[in-house]
């Protein structure tokens, strides 16, 4: 700026805050003015834009009030993505400010806290007792974690630390403090080789559940607060690249500083708080420290895998003929709160990122994410080392590491959320020669490892499933060593949880979702595990595919492991469409074994009836179809296993001989006819055994085999006189009218009626229509059918209306007008004599029983009913000759009988007489 530009800026600046820097001002210009003091004596002046001088701490000005206000808001719209990002952004800029030790990074974090503290749902969460939602779990995680890099910051004075503790535990102690959810405990198994495992399950298991006091997402950073970084082989680790053992003696007592090959280790603490360290180190822009604490701690993590092989080889006969294990290493590393892999790991990673102006070559994608490219940085002072098959290494053991499950959904989640991410960062990392070594190393020592390998011969009961991270190392392994790839994902598909939970004679259940929940309380993420394992299995039957040998290992393993009939059904749908590409011919053996998983969801399945078992038999049905008429015919023989009988007489041999399914077998003659044969069989076994059911399908099956048929009708005929009711008989009987057999027809409708039972006052009963069908059915057949059907009528129906109702339709034509009508009459019946005479006279009885039992319970809302009903009566005793003297007989019966009820009896007389 020139002189006047100078003068002009300073005024307006002055101006615009002049209560707040007036007097500064007026001060400066009075030294200013002058001549001999100090301000003049100095060249220059103090620019605050080009940042601190080197022993100035950065210090840029912070608006307090504006980030306790965007935090405010941000917190209040808690329910957006966009909102968590931003919150997200602002933790970064705070880890950004303490990369260029600006002081203020700690004081933006306090001001966040204050706002996340005060947050109103904390306080309703609580008293719901709820959980509160995932996206504010996150945030509280980072937040938690930050204070921990800010409590173990290197260079901060003691007095400051000292501050932070202080408020951080007054957090720690209010209500809605929220706990660290999760079976944790800071003070766990350190990095040093570890003893023998302790003999017996039990021991493990009271270890894994040890219950906990309080213990505040501000826990870890208080614990954090008796940490230092005095320790001299420390500081010898984060000085240089290669630190010598000293000849003064290496060994602080038990501990050693150095492995066999003279690289330093760090066995002062927990293998989480040395992780803590180098993210703290990175957090604080010390990125080669982080990386030399990074190097030690995995020379040390590989000095304690070959520890724990040796115990494990010693202990191994006894372990396997036991048959249980217990966990050494009770807190786990995946989904643990200080994310000790995720530190390690992008710490070692981020030393081999090629920068960004390399990628320029590639354009850009819009919103694509752009993959990360990674290249070997030698590690100093380990020839042959690279940070980036140490980054692989790394993840490996911790994604394979044997722990058990966490308490609670949080933490539960936290664990798969954790292995997600951390696989999302290997699937980066392009697999060279040199990294491939490392993979089948790795893999070769978690497949032999005891206790610390999820992948060992024996697991703890409730140890976390190894599927993610098998999937991931099978596809990764398979095109350089497919024996090594097999194994360890064949090993990795058991999930102990599930092996063990069915005692002798215990009913398992089947469900088609998960199994059932209730038997697992505290695995409430059981139903992805088992999607997980599934995946495992899927991954593995197509990378099979057109190797016989491998895929009835596969087949095998599956039939063991998985447990849920849903998983395994799908397991069979992904199989089925592998095996059947559109353009090339179908793969039999993948085909066979997705029909074998068929069958056994459906034998599984078979007495827990649910809505997806259609679909389920429907597709059993077409897969059979794809290998063959054979194995269609096997499925028919082998019914009763499979299916219940109505799934096999209307699905099964229904699909089975459908004209889509002959012609897609293109099958000739004498096949058909076998698969035809097979099909009739199949639904005359349905109809002895459900014949309620399957009666009317097997007659439809067998109509084109006279034989066939026959001996289903007889089925039909059997079963009359045993468990198939009045409504099965008429629909068989309909379907036989319908199929022109009226006199076969005539004779199940009176088996029906034999078993039909109407009271007086059911006269909208369901059968109506069926029995005013089997009289019309008789009236066609002829008089002598009509003379058979009138006392079965009599006996089973005492609804007055009904029997006066049949009555009218009999005498309006003549009978025998139907296609077998022997001789027809001329003129239709008349009700004075036989077999009419009979009905008239039932009906007539029925309407004076019908009568006095409404009128023993009469109310007068109901006497207007009642007349009506006496005028239909009367109708009905009009057809009689002498019908009219038996109605005023009837109606002065009433008269008397019922004399006190005057209102009602007023009522007969004006409509009656």
């Amino acid at each position: 700026m020139n002189r006047d530009q100078l003068q002009k800026f300073v005024q307006y600046l002055i101006s615009a805050h002049h209560t707040e820097v007036l007097p500064t001002a007026q001060r400066l210009a009075d030294e200013v003015l002058l001549l001999g003091s100090e301000i003049n004596l100095m060249h220059g002046a103090p620019d605050p834009t080009a940042g601190a001088s080197i022993e100035d701490a950065n210090c840029w000005h912070l608006d307090e009030e504006q980030i306790q206000e965007q935090v405010k808001q941000l917190l209040s719209n808690g329910g957006y993505y966009g909102a968590s990002q931003q919150l997200h952004s602002m933790f970064s800029k705070v880890r950004e400010m303490l990369r260029m030790r600006d002081s203020n990074g700690a004081r933006m974090l306090i001001l966040m806290t204050q706002q996340f503290l005060q947050d109103p749902r904390l306080a309703l969460w609580r008293q719901q007792g709820a959980g509160m939602t995932d996206k504010c779990r996150q945030l509280w995680d980072e937040l938690g974690a930050l204070w921990v890099c800010i409590i173990l910051s290197p260079h901060c004075k003691p007095e400051e630390r000292a501050g932070w503790l202080q408020l951080l535990a007054t957090w720690d102690k209010l209500d809605v403090c929220p706990l660290e959810e999760g079976n944790y405990s800071f003070d766990g198994p350190s990095l040093q080789p570890s003893a023998a495992p302790s003999p017996g399950p039990r021991q493990g298991e009271a270890e894994v559940t040890a219950t906990r006091s309080r213990h505040t997402v501000f826990g870890r950073a208080l614990q954090a607060g008796a940490l230092h970084w005095k320790d001299a082989h420390l500081q010898r680790i984060l000085a240089s690249d290669s630190p010598s053992p000293s000849l003064t003696g290496s060994t602080g007592g038990d501990k050693p500083d150095f492995d066999p090959q003279g690289r330093p280790l760090w066995l002062g603490e927990p293998f989480p708080t040395a992780c803590a360290r180098v993210d703290t180190l990175r957090a604080h822009g010390y990125p080669h420290k982080a990386l030399r604490l990074a190097g030690a701690i995995v020379n040390t993590l590989r000095l304690q895998q070959r520890h724990q092989l040796e115990i494990y080889k010693q202990q191994k006969k006894e372990l396997l003929q036991k048959g249980i294990t217990c966990i050494t290493n009770t807190e786990g590393w995946m989904g643990h709160p200080l994310d000790p892999i995720g530190c390690l790991c992008r710490a070692l990673l981020e030393a081999c990122r090629l920068e960004e102006e390399t990628l320029s070559l590639y354009p850009d994608s819009g919103t694509e994410k752009r993959k990360a490219l990674y290249q070997h940085v030698p590690v100093p002072g380990s020839p042959g080392e690279s940070y980036l098959a140490l980054a692989l290494e790394v993840a490996l053991l911790g994604l394979g590491q044997q722990r058990p499950l966490p308490e609670g959904l949080y933490a539960q989640d936290k664990v798969v959320r954790n292995e997600e991410q951390l696989l999302a960062l290997l699937e980066d990392v392009d697999l060279d020669d040199r990294l491939v070594q490392v993979l089948r190393k790795q893999a070769g020592l978690q497949l032999e490892g005891g206790p610390f390998s999820g992948f060992g011969e024996v697991l703890f009961r409730e140890s976390v499933p190894m599927h993610t991270c098998a999937r991931y190392l099978f596809s990764a392994l398979l095109p350089h060593d497919p024996d090594l790839a097999y194994r360890l994902a064949l090993r990795a598909m058991r999930l102990p949880v599930l092996e063990t939970a069915f005692p002798a004679g215990d009913p398992r259940p089947n469900p088609l979702d998960s199994i059932v929940s209730s038997r697992f309380p505290r695995w409430f993420i059981l139903g992805h595990l088992e999607t997980r394992q599934c995946e495992l299995a899927s991954t593995m039957l197509t990378a099979a595919k057109g190797d016989a040998k491998w895929l009835h290992v596969v087949l095998v393993s599956i039939q063991q492991n998985i447990h849920s009939p849903a998983l395994l059904f799908k397991l069979a749908q992904d199989a089925c469409k592998t095996a059947t590409p559109a353009s090339t011919p179908p793969d039999t053996t993948l085909l066979g074994i997705a029909l074998e998983l068929g069958l056994q969801v459906m034998r599984m399945t078979l007495n827990t009836m649910t809505w997806r078992r259609r679909e389920m038999v429907r597709w059993l049905v077409s897969c059979a179809t794809e290998i063959g008429p054979q194995a269609l015919m096997n499925i028919m023989q082998n019914w009763y296993s499979l299916f219940t009988p109505v799934e096999a007489a209307t699905i099964v041999a229904v699909t089975g001989t459908a004209h889509a399914t002959l012609l897609r077998l293109q099958l000739d003659t004498p096949q058909q006819e076998e698969l035809w044969t097979c099909a009739r069989t199949l639904a005359l076994q349905c109809a002895m055994k459900d014949p309620q059911n399957c009666t009317l399908p097997a007659l439809t099956l067998c109509e084109k085999s006279h034989a066939a048929f026959e001996a289903a009708y007889q089925i039909v005929l059997d079963a009359a006189a045993g468990g198939l009711g009045h409504a099965q008989l008429f629909t068989v009987a309909r379907y036989m009218e319908h199929r022109g057999l009226p006199l076969r027809a005539y004779k199940l409708a009176t088996l029906a009626l034999a078993q039909l039972s109407i009271a007086f006052n059911q006269d909208s009963h369901p059968a109506l229509n069926d029995v005013l069908w089997a009289c019309s059915l008789s009236h066609s057949l002829g008089r002598h059918e009509l003379s058979a059907i009138v006392p079965l009528i009599i006996r089973s129906i005492h609804c007055a209306p009904m029997l006066s109702d049949i009555l009218r339709r009999w005498t309006l034509s003549a009978p025998g007008l139907g296609p077998l009508g022997a001789r027809r009459a001329t003129k239709p019946l008349g009700t004075d004599r036989a077999p009419l005479c009979q009905l008239l006279d039932a009906a007539v009885t029925a309407y004076i029983t019908t009568s006095h039992s409404r009128l023993t319970h009469i109310s007068p809302r109901h006497y207007g009913d009642f007349i009506e009903f006496l005028g239909k009566a009367r109708e009905t005793f009009l057809l009689a000759p002498d019908g009219h003297l038996q109605f005023t007989q009837f109606l002065e019966n009433i008269k008397q009988t019922y004399k006190g009820k005057k209102k009602l009896m007023l009522l007969v007389r004006e409509r009656f007489g």
